[in-house]
């Protein structure tokens, strides 16, 4: 028997209306592969914070948005969806059309029933993905640098300076070099992200979207490659750790080679996650690790692969999601305003 069809009988049948007390952790290692930018108002987000639970002393970290985490993640979902033809965003005429960032959500495909949205007074979908701001696990001065750049014309120079106005006659360039803090690569992020109360479906969605997405970040077509190193799956009756707890665990496990290679990291990161799991006051239904985790990724990986498995799989997962919009959702709000 495969590890999937092991665990399929510990996520619901369909979506409920309430918290039923089911949760799939996702326990992960996000590792920088080129030069992400996490930033607001032009400087990169940090936070001062104690360096471990039992190291003391306070150092500066980067910051990952909860929001930097998941809207990539949504955004490779609805992609796929689209590919299917499960939903439509440039045809407003259908039924399944749907556009994120627009207030114009359908409010029944996977995308909004699991990640949720808010369309003002036409309703809400409260997410069932739970996330946290993800911190370094170096410090910030050992985890950036500031670039220059400039833009160059077809000639092979700086652009035109396009605040002159008698640009048309002149051949001025611009004199300023444009500056941008970015985060270096092979920084790492531990990470906990949390689905509640899926469907069998609904978990390898999100678990598809978290190892298909590559990109995060600012400038995320030029920059923003990271790895999303899944160390471990827990299947729990409550929620777990935070994000910079699993930080400062790991934080003093490794201590004082912080910037060990990251086969050691996930290694001890492993460790880590095992001993916290057990401190915590919820019951484990299961925790997936080592070699089982691998054969579970490797046999979601061959779902995604296969287009027949892939579209009944999502064509299921729709159904389940409109089902519950029309039952407790968006959908069933409007029909009983129209009452």
């Amino acid at each position: 028997m495969t590890i999937l069809n092991t665990i399929k009988p510990e996520f619901q049948t369909a979506f409920p209306r309430l918290a039923s007390g089911k949760y799939v952790h996702f326990l992960m290692v996000r590792h920088s592969q080129s030069f992400p930018v996490f930033q607001t108002d032009g400087v990169l987000n940090t936070a001062r914070t104690q360096a471990g639970i039992t190291t003391q002393e306070a150092i500066s970290r980067l910051v990952m948005f909860k929001r930097k985490q998941v809207s990539p993640e949504r955004l490779v979902g609805r992609e796929l969806l689209r590919s299917l033809n499960l939903i439509d965003s440039e045809d407003k005429k259908v039924e399944n059309f749907c556009r994120y960032g627009a207030e114009q959500f359908c409010g029944k495909c996977p995308d909004c029933v699991i990640y949720g949205f808010a369309v003002g007074d036409s309703g809400s979908e409260r997410s069932k993905v739970y996330s946290d701001s993800a911190f370094s696990l170096s410090v910030y001065q050992e985890s950036h640098k500031s670039f220059t750049f400039n833009s160059l014309s077809e000639s092979g120079t700086m652009m035109l300076d396009y605040d002159d106005p008698k640009r048309s006659e002149s051949n001025k360039v611009r004199s300023s070099i444009n500056e941008l803090d970015h985060i270096l690569p092979e920084i790492t992020f531990p990470t906990v992200e949390t689905l509640r109360d899926p469907t069998y479906e609904g978990f390898l969605y999100v678990l598809g979207n978290l190892m298909r997405t590559r990109r995060y970040g600012a400038q995320e077509s030029r920059t923003g490659t990271m790895a999303n190193h899944i160390i471990g799956i827990a299947l729990c009756d409550g929620e777990i750790f935070s994000n910079l707890h699993f930080t400062q665990a790991l934080y003093d496990a490794l201590k004082p080679d912080i910037n060990a290679p990251i086969a050691d990291i996930l290694n001890k990161a492993t460790e880590v996650t095992t001993n916290l799991l057990n401190q915590e006051p919820i019951r484990k239904t299961q925790v997936i690790t080592g070699s089982q985790l691998h054969d579970l990724l490797s046999e979601v990986a061959t779902i995604y692969q296969d287009e027949t498995q892939l579209r009944d799989t999502l064509n299921t997962l729709y159904q389940q999601t409109k089902v519950y919009a029309e039952t407790y959702g968006a959908i069933a709000g409007k029909k009983g305003k129209g009452k």
